[in-house]
């Protein structure tokens, strides 16, 4: 079997969040990676930042790289696309890029041997823990209370919210009060986690740590500028909130800084941004040796489910709103969450089908 084409697209979806009037978007790229047996694999990464350049690097360097070569090797192509690409490991755009390949090409492997990615990569229970992403930067302290109580009411006990929304204006005060209403409006048996999407200065993050400590959070995602491993881990130090990092991180190297210097509680390598299943299983077993468990941070649940259920230290995926909701567009045959939980299905591969009308409707030129 070879690689015979490589195709990379992107799409802008629009999805409706609970309360909220007006519509909100996001955006993907998918990869189609063809073969001469007739198998496809399929490919995802964000779209928000360098999308031009994503699709470039995929289509223009990748793609002559593994083209005629075959798909089941992986790590192969890994290195070959590492090592001819970027030998200096520099994450942005190539690594989104090689990302969405290589999950397309074990996307084919699940295909090709008939069973799915999380079984490949060593899984044996196809249910794992989910999350919800729900606390929306848009949401005004009545709303974010409501939508909390909406989805403790729709059975799922594992809640996630964003803090420290507006870089240039933040206002640790009202995030730390937005914190306290949610978990008063919860009660205790549901967890609560929090994300600042790195947008935080240390002192202004270990002030918000202070403050919401009482609230019993099960972790803080990425607090602190650039997930900086030192800063990490003297905030780590300093608060009883428990840290975790690393969803926008492209390779393995910029994970084991993390783990040298006990920066995090949790790590989080996603598939779509860290290079892929072949990347990411290397996390995981690195994370492993520092005792250290896996939370899917990022979002894109359908492929990194996969991950969380096949290797043994992984924990939870998230269910993100937004990527939720647009992944169930441009799939037919999504799973979701149920009381807090989530199963795989026992299809081929990732086990999703693309929706090409939604796909052609959602195409960016």
């Amino acid at each position: 079997m070879k690689i015979t084409r490589i195709e990379a697209t992107r799409h802008r979806i629009s999805v409706e969040a609970p309360l909220l009037t007006k519509k909100l978007s996001w955006a993907l790229i998918l990869v189609r990676v063809e073969t001469d047996a007739g198998i496809t694999g399929y490919g995802l990464t964000g779209g928000k930042i360098q999308p031009a350049a994503i699709c470039a690097q995929i289509v223009e360097e990748i793609a002559p790289l593994v083209i005629g070569e075959d798909p089941l090797a992986h790590e192969h192509l890994w290195h070959k696309c590492f090592y001819s690409l970027n030998p200096r490991y520099q994450t942005g755009a190539f690594s989104s890029a090689l990302s969405a390949v290589d999950i397309a090409l074990w996307d084919i492997k699940g295909k090709h041997f008939d069973e799915p990615v999380w079984r490949l990569l060593g899984g044996s229970k196809p249910s794992v823990p989910a999350y919800i992403t729900f606390g929306l930067a848009d949401y005004d302290r009545e709303q974010i209370v409501e939508a909390a109580r909406y989805w403790v009411a729709q059975g799922h006990d594992k809640l996630k919210m964003v803090v420290g929304a507006d870089r240039d204006s933040i206002d640790i005060v009202e995030d730390a009060i937005r914190v306290r209403l949610v978990r008063e409006a919860i009660g205790d048996n549901t967890e609560l986690m929090i994300d600042a999407n790195y947008k935080l200065p240390f002192h202004k993050a270990l002030d918000l740590c202070k403050r919401v400590e009482p609230c019993h959070l099960y972790y803080f995602e990425e607090p602190v500028y650039g997930n900086d491993p030192r800063l990490l881990a003297d905030l780590r130090r300093r608060t009883s909130v428990p840290i975790a990092a690393g969803q926008n991180e492209g390779s393995k190297w910029r994970h084991l800084e993390f783990m040298v210097n006990q920066s995090v509680d949790i790590i989080q390598p996603n598939v779509c941004y860290v290079g892929g299943f072949t990347e990411a299983a290397k996390v995981a077993a690195m994370a492993q040796a520092f005792n250290l468990p896996l939370s899917n941070g990022g979002g894109w649940p359908h492929l990194n489910a996969h991950l969380m259920a096949g290797v043994d230290n992984g924990t939870r995926v998230e269910f993100h709103l937004l990527m939720w909701r647009a992944c169930e567009q441009i799939f037919k045959n999504t799973f979701s969450p149920v009381n807090g939980e989530v199963t795989l299905p026992e299809r081929p591969g990732l086990g999703l089908e693309p929706n090409e009308e939604v796909l052609r409707d959602t195409l960016v030129a």
